[in-house]
């Protein structure tokens, strides 16, 4: 079953409530997303270790519900 960028958007700003978030269904299908995450919680920490938020904050979701995600982390400027 194919998740909604509304669905995302909620798992990641549940997981991480400061994040700026911009999801985008790439091919219409709902299973293949790109994501743009900003956190000042990510500050200081390494990019694998963001992405591994932000899978945590999917709860399990991905390769299952969500296919596919193209993600892009960083803390604001």
């Amino acid at each position: 079953m194919a998740m909604s960028v509304a669905e995302i958007e909620l798992l990641i700003k549940s997981a991480l409530p400061d994040a700026q978030i911009t999801v985008e269904d790439l091919a219409g299908d709902g299973d293949h997303y790109a994501a743009t995450v900003t956190s000042e919680q990510f500050r200081g920490i390494s990019r694998v270790r963001q992405h591994q938020m932000v899978y945590a904050a999917l709860q399990g979701r991905m390769g299952g519900a969500l296919h596919a995600l193209a993600l892009q982390t960083s803390a604001p400027d």
